[in-house]
């Protein structure tokens, strides 16, 4: 079965014209084009622009995600990774939306707030929990101030450098860069920067924090949906620097 380019962007919510370009700069191809020059879209050609159109949502550009699709071609390990992105994004609007819930149930009631109720779902607290088990209540605490004090701007900030390091790692996986080489080297150093918002990990403790990028599935799931590999990438990459520059 398949589409033609209208039936596909009313679907998708999006332009014919914005289609067409994803053609042009080879995002995706229709399947054929008809003799009266309108272009139809398969299964594969849906699978591939519902994999455009996720990875649009975690912030990447266009030249982004052209590598990424050109590096990972398996559709089924891509469509899974995404998969677990989208779940654990799920999970925190549906906390996201009983906070606000229940802050405008007290409001209408004139009743008090809960200061911890009211945040419930930000992004500083996905992984609280574990973070208390891990390293304590007060690390917690002290990673929420300092994430509350950068502000919306420092918290734009601080998403996009480390949306860029994703994709600055995948390519040069997808390159087969040295990980020990000069501007790999420099990544990581604006890796270990970015992680020293909260804290200062040393050698064992970044080697440990990057292992856990590949040994947890959410945190591979993440790095490896900007291309496959790139947490394993990240963490031997890491080692050296913590080898280097950190001991």
């Amino acid at each position: 079965m398949e589409w033609t380019i209208s039936q596909v962007a009313r679907a998708a919510g999006t332009t014919s014209r914005t289609l067409r370009h994803y053609g042009d700069v080879g995002l995706l191809a229709p399947s054929r084009t008809g003799s009266n020059g309108y272009r139809y879209y398969d299964d594969a050609a849906l699978r591939r622009l519902q994999r455009i159109m996720l990875l649009r949502e975690l912030g990447m550009g266009l030249p982004a995600i052209r590598d990424v699709l050109e590096a990972r071609t398996d559709e089924v390990s891509a469509l899974r990774a995404h998969l677990e992105l989208l779940r654990a994004e799920a999970a925190r609007t549906a906390r996201l939306v009983e906070s606000v819930r229940t802050t405008l149930e007290r409001t209408a009631r004139g009743e008090e707030l809960d200061v911890d109720q009211v945040f419930d779902g930000f992004d500083h607290g996905r992984y609280e929990e574990e973070v208390v088990q891990r390293w304590g209540r007060a690390a917690a605490d002290d990673a929420r101030r300092t994430w509350g004090s950068l502000g919306e701007r420092g918290r734009e900030a601080h998403a996009a450098e480390h949306a860029a390091l994703a994709r600055a790692f995948a390519e040069a996986a997808a390159r087969g860069d040295d990980v020990a080489a000069p501007h790999v080297q420099e990544l990581v150093r604006r890796h270990h920067a970015w992680v020293s918002l909260f804290w200062t990990p040393s050698a064992e403790a970044y080697r440990a924090l990057t292992r856990g990028y590949v040994d947890d599935e959410r945190f591979r799931a993440a790095y490896d949906a900007a291309g496959p590999g790139t947490a394993r990438y990240l963490s031997e990459a890491a080692d050296v620097f913590a080898g280097r520059s950190l001991s």
